[in-house]
């Protein structure tokens, strides 16, 4: 594992990468998040995303090259956490290293996730991290898992 894995903030020539991983067939299916044409997704991240200060959002990078993202954002009073690996990040071990990283600058408690359930490596990633499973909830034909990371990991 001589991967090394970083985080930094975005910059915006990184939204290109971010629309190339969000469109990976196999990550759309595992993550059964619908990928976004190219303006709104380029229009999401500018005004939603980087626009608001209220989101925390860092870059991942291993070894130097941008492998995906990690972001935290308040949705009805609640605070949330997701992230996006490019697939050739997979496996490697990386997932833990950045959400290790992100866990310990990004303070808001509880914090939540709620990956498909079908993503079990996405599941078993935020289980590693502390989280703890609250309950079920279904976006259109779909069940995620609602989990909760309710205080410090460390």
């Amino acid at each position: 594992m001589g991967d090394q894995v970083r985080l930094r903030d975005v910059e915006p020539a990184d939204l290109e990468e971010f629309f190339t991983q969000e469109h990976d067939p196999e990550a759309v299916r595992r993550a059964k998040f619908p990928p976004r044409e190219r303006e709104a997704f380029m229009t999401h991240w500018r005004t939603r995303v980087l626009g608001d200060p209220t989101v925390f959002v860092q870059a991942v990078t291993v070894d130097g090259e941008l492998a995906g993202n990690v972001v935290a954002w308040w949705d009805e009073g609640r605070r949330f956490i997701g992230y996006w690996l490019g697939r050739r990040y997979w496996g490697r071990g990386i997932g833990t290293r950045a959400l290790a990283l992100f866990l310990e600058r990004e303070k808001a408690r509880p914090l939540y996730a709620d990956p498909f359930a079908g993503n079990t490596g996405s599941v078993r990633l935020l289980e590693k991290h502390g989280f703890r499973r609250t309950e079920t909830v279904r976006y259109g034909d779909h069940e995620h898992i609602v989990l909760v990371l309710d205080n410090d990991p460390a």
